[in-house]
């Protein structure tokens, strides 16, 4: 008896086992097959890298300063212009000429003033001299003297007169070769060969040195973290790119438009030019970034999310709070850690919990 129930029992415990066997097999082929149909996608670390903060901004290229350059004498007649627009040109060139003809003409007359006003004093000065020497005889009175010596003294003011006629008259001649008052470039040109112009009328414009700068606007809350010297890069309508670095900022705002301008200093380049639009940003700091590949962001319904995968292959939604973008890539603020495995690409197609296969090369 006692050995048909112990043969029975073994009998149930080699089914027992058998069952066991087959329902560890059944769930591993269902993992297998579970596993073989899952959605392969490759997976990436976060990578946090140095990133600069930015102000953007746009406006207007402009001289940084204009030099007029205009007659300062006349009427004469210009009989030739040295320049024309674009020219560079150095301080003390001479860029238009006027006709000296007349001042020549002035300053000779003036010569002969002052030669007669010399010879004029040299006679009162001879003449003081003998009522000097007579009046100790008594043969003239007090007062001839004085008049005498008051004469010498009128003949002396009429000389320097005379003389100060005379440097003005040669300034004049000197004033009709027109000159740079600085390096720069030929801007604007108004003067013309043959025309006639008159003290103060203007001739040409200079952009002094040939600097160049970008009036660049800037909204006004972030007008107080600009500062002299930050580094700025620009972009002109033709996709060029070109660095500069902030002179200074307006203490104005715009009114109308809350916006205030960035003075940036730009390098001499013959391809800046004055009334080109470009648009750039302003480099305030730079700060460590955590990011991952743009393509790994799944947005739905107004929010943010990544997949992450964890060692049992499950992909799981995480919600994330995102920063700046550069080059592909996005600022993760908060949701994942720099050891979250996350989907690159893909993670639009997932649905929470999903099991997925992760491609060998991008673990």
């Amino acid at each position: 008896m006692n050995k048909k129930l112990w043969a029975h029992g073994l009998i149930a415990s080699v089914m027992a086992g058998v069952l066991l066997t087959h329902s560890a097999q059944a769930a591993g082929t269902q993992a297998q097959a579970a596993q073989s149909s899952a959605m392969t996608v490759n997976v990436e670390k976060a990578q946090t890298l140095q990133w600069t903060e930015t102000v953007g901004a746009s406006g207007w290229l402009a001289a940084w300063q204009e030099a007029i350059v205009a007659a300062e004498t006349g009427a004469f007649k210009i009989t030739e212009v040295n320049v024309d627009i674009g020219s560079s040109v150095k301080a003390g060139d001479i860029l238009v000429k006027l006709d000296p003809a007349s001042a020549t003409a002035s300053v000779q007359k003036q010569e002969a003033q002052v030669a007669s006003a010399r010879a004029s004093l040299a006679k009162a000065h001879a003449d003081a001299m003998r009522a000097k020497e007579v009046g100790t005889s008594g043969a003239l009175s007090g007062q001839d003297i004085n008049g005498y010596m008051i004469t010498e003294q009128t003949a002396q003011a009429a000389l320097d007169s005379a003389q100060a006629a005379l440097v003005s008259e040669r300034l004049s001649l000197q004033q009709t070769d027109v000159r740079a008052p600085d390096d720069g470039i030929v801007s604007s040109r108004s003067a013309d060969l043959g025309k006639v112009v008159s003290a103060g009328t203007e001739l040409l414009r200079l952009i002094r040195q040939g600097r160049v700068e970008w009036q660049a606007e800037v909204a006004s809350q972030d007008l107080p973290r600009i500062g002299p010297g930050m580094k700025a890069t620009l972009r002109d309508g033709s996709g060029r790119q070109f660095e500069g670095s902030v002179r200074l900022v307006s203490p104005i705002v715009n009114t109308g438009t809350s916006r205030g301008i960035v003075y940036v200093q730009l390098p001499k380049d013959p391809d800046i030019r004055v009334g080109l639009y470009g648009t750039g940003s302003i480099v305030i700091d730079t700060k460590p970034a955590m990011t991952v590949s743009e393509s790994a962001l799944v947005f739905r319904d107004g929010i943010n999310y990544v997949f992450t995968v964890g060692d049992d292959y499950v992909a799981v939604r995480k919600r994330v709070e995102v920063g700046r973008r550069r080059d592909n890539r996005v600022e993760i603020l908060s949701g994942i850690t720099a050891n979250d495995r996350i989907v690159s690409s893909g993670g639009a197609f997932l649905s929470e919990n999903a099991v997925v296969r992760v491609r060998e090369d991008s673990k």
